[in-house]
């Protein structure tokens, strides 16, 4: 890839006249789109009867678009595949939970698993990278299409037999495997693995080891057909892969891309709600630490499908989310779609062109992308993302942890995005790591949320704090084993000892009229919480009223140079809120935290360091404008101005970048 930033959108030549097409790139080239995305559902187009593989209509494409100066990222096909190989083959289909066996249409309606579509996607993506893969213009390659986004865990008898399989590699003997989960309990015990279930719907609930492990198979599974497509393509091309994820799907993320070259991710929260993807951002630059990610697909306008329609973007918004995306690591910035699909159950969506060849109420913000990409990108360029000090773990192994035993419908994405915003709005410049990350270069580590602790990570963050770190631990960290059963040694098994704490107990703690007190807050508490008892650690944080009143829901302790502190129950509502973030600025300023600058609510600053000096992007993201305290002196980059240190002004959807001096 070029050392520039990307402005891209995805699109469908497979739809569209030679007529059509043509036009569509005199509108690219006036919009600054210097990338297109392609091919991701055109497996029909490129295979229409089994067996006969004709590409060259892409490579004509890809020819075509790069003769005017406009890249390509191309798309193995195989989320849609053809009617030919799911007409009569109901064997062939993916299962849902409930067993409803899924038909023909829309895509992903056939199981990943299969061996005949994992064949036939073999075959498929050998042909495209072999004919693809060196043409001048093709710039990455992307697998699939957001994998899992509209189904999870497959049941079908193909997935049946993996699961047996997997158990088998996974815990050697069926007796291994009924001690770990504990399947004395309601007579579940195995005489052999063929005998486990798939989490089909049973009278009351699966054990919660079944249930957990069969997630975790599942998104084992997704990850090696991603695996698999990469080796191939690689044979072939040297372009580097990525696939178009987000945090909703159901995937392991940190899986998924392990054997990727970047990060994808696609977003589309309307303007109100931009919090929803700066954590998209955060996540996702750190989900290949130290290469930059992409932003593969969000809307210019506003999101559709037939049964619903988004909300459309406020005047100016667009622009300053691209800056967002571009300050905080991403490398490109594409939109779903470039021309309105006039087929199809999308037909409703946002777009750059309409069916009828005219702008849509989306491109004069395009247009804004791209006078502001043209002037930020000398800048960018010579500037990298700066790794944050605070880091907060982000688990697709606990989200699957909190999807079997949910605590009241709990959403971890939501809550996670929670914690994120109430760090962004601290002003503190903040990483969303792996859970097998290195620490380094971490002042403080926050792991809320995150049932299962493994030893691998506890010694690295033991470790952590020894060195002289902070490391925050809950609430719901810890309380569960590997295999989602309860320690049997503590409540919250090894931390405990390492946080000088006894927990006393682990209730619901919602509705009983208890209160935290701590931080010069109190706020109800909720959700499943850990009570404590101090043994080594200092009372940081009182419960009020309730079965447990006078015992600590918050302790820290000195662990060698650095500390440990035990969060066990949620704050709940505006104080709740208002009481976590006083924890996490506190623990901040005591770790000495120096990427951080106190900006207004609804502006937010981001670091990039350039040879000598660091580079602070200030970005209004709620059209109310805001102010910034910058703590020294420093000079407008794009204006020349020098900045007094003190209280700067930011317009409504404004962004201003200050080199400090």
């Amino acid at each position: 890839m070029k050392n520039k930033l990307y402005h891209g959108a995805a699109y469908y030549p497979e739809l569209w006249d030679k007529s059509v097409i043509d036009e569509d790139i005199k509108y690219m080239k006036k919009a600054g789109i210097n990338v297109i995305r392609m091919g991701e559902f055109a497996w029909a187009k490129m295979e229409p009867v089994e067996g006969q593989i004709d590409v060259s209509f892409f490579v004509d494409i890809i020819k075509k678009f790069y003769a005017h100066g406009i890249d390509t990222i191309m798309c193995t096909p195989t989320p849609t595949p053809p009617i030919w190989m799911s007409y009569g083959h109901p064997e062939r289909m993916y299962v849902e939970k409930d067993g409803t066996v899924m038909s023909h249409g829309a895509r992903q309606h056939i199981c990943t698993n299969n061996s005949y579509f994992r064949e036939r996607a073999r075959i498929i993506t050998e042909k495209i990278s072999k004919v693809l893969g060196n043409l001048p213009g093709l710039i990455a390659w992307q697998l699939d299409n957001e994998f899992k986004c509209h189904v999870g865990e497959c049941m079908c008898e193909t997935c049946k037999q993996l699961w047996h399989k997997w158990l088998e590699e996974r815990y050697g003997t069926i007796e291994n495997l009924n001690e770990l989960w504990g399947t004395q309990i309601w007579s579940e015990s195995y005489l052999s693995f063929d005998q486990v279930p798939q989490p089909l719907p049973t009278p009351f609930l699966h054990n919660a080891s079944l249930t957990t492990m069969y997630q975790i198979f599942s998104r084992e599974k997704i990850a090696e057909f991603a695996e698999e497509q990469a080796a191939i393509i690689r044979k072939y091309s040297k372009v580097p892969i990525t696939h178009n994820s987000c945090l909703g799907f159901r995937v392991d993320n940190e899986c998924l891309f392990k054997n990727l070259d970047f990060a994808g991710v696609d977003g589309y929260p309307h303007s109100d709600e931009y919090q929803n993807f700066i954590v998209k951002f955060d996540r996702f630059r750190n989900v290949k630490k130290g290469r930059d990610f992409w932003v593969l697909e969000t809307s210019t306008s506003h999101t559709g499908a037939l049964t619903r329609v988004g909300k459309t973007h406020k005047k100016g918004y667009l622009a300053v989310e691209a800056v967002a995306a571009y300050a905080l690591g991403a490398k490109g910035f594409c939109y779903w779609l470039f021309r309105q699909q006039r087929t199809g159950c999308e037909i409703s969506h946002g777009s750059l062109i309409s069916t009828w060849g005219k702008p849509t109420i989306g491109y004069a913000e395009v247009l804004e992308v791209e006078k502001t990409r043209k002037e930020i990108e000398p800048i960018f360029i010579k500037t990298k993302t700066v790794q944050a000090e605070f880091a907060i773990t982000y688990s697709d192994r606990a989200k699957v942890f909190l999807t079997t035993e949910n605590h009241k419908n709990l959403d971890y994405r939501s809550i996670m995005t929670d914690f994120n915003t109430d760090v962004l709005e601290l002003g503190i410049h903040r990483d969303l790591i792996n859970e097998n990350e290195k620490l380094e270069g971490y002042k403080v580590l926050f792991t809320p949320f995150m049932p299962y602790v493994s030893e691998e990570y506890l010694q690295c963050a033991k470790k952590f704090a020894e060195q002289g770190g902070i490391w925050i631990i809950g609430p719901l960290t810890g309380g569960r084993t590997k295999e989602h059963t309860v320690h049997t040694n503590a409540a919250l098994g090894n931390i405990e000892k390492i946080a000088g704490v006894e927990t006393l107990y682990t209730y619901h703690i919602e509705g009983t009229g208890s209160r935290g007190k701590a931080f010069g807050i109190s706020a109800e508490l909720g959700l499943w919480s850990a009570v404590f008892k101090p043994i080594e650690a200092k009372v940081m944080g009182v419960i009020e009223g309730g079965p447990s009143h006078g015992q600590a829901f918050i302790t820290e302790h000195q662990l060698g140079k650095g500390k440990i502190v035990m969060l066990g129950s949620m704050p709940m509502g505006e104080n709740g809120r208002k009481m976590i973030k006083n924890v996490l600025d506190h623990y901040a300023k005591e770790a000495k935290i120096i990427l951080r600058l106190d900006v207004s609510k609804g502006t937010i600053a981001v670091p990039r360091k350039g040879k000598d000096n660091l580079l602070w992007v200030i970005i209004n993201m709620d059209g109310e404008g805001g102010k910034v305290i910058l703590p020294t002196e420093g000079i407008d980059v794009l204006t020349n101005e020098t900045l007094l240190a003190g209280v700067l002004e930011i317009g409504k959807y404004e962004y201003r970048l200050i080199q400090q001096k």
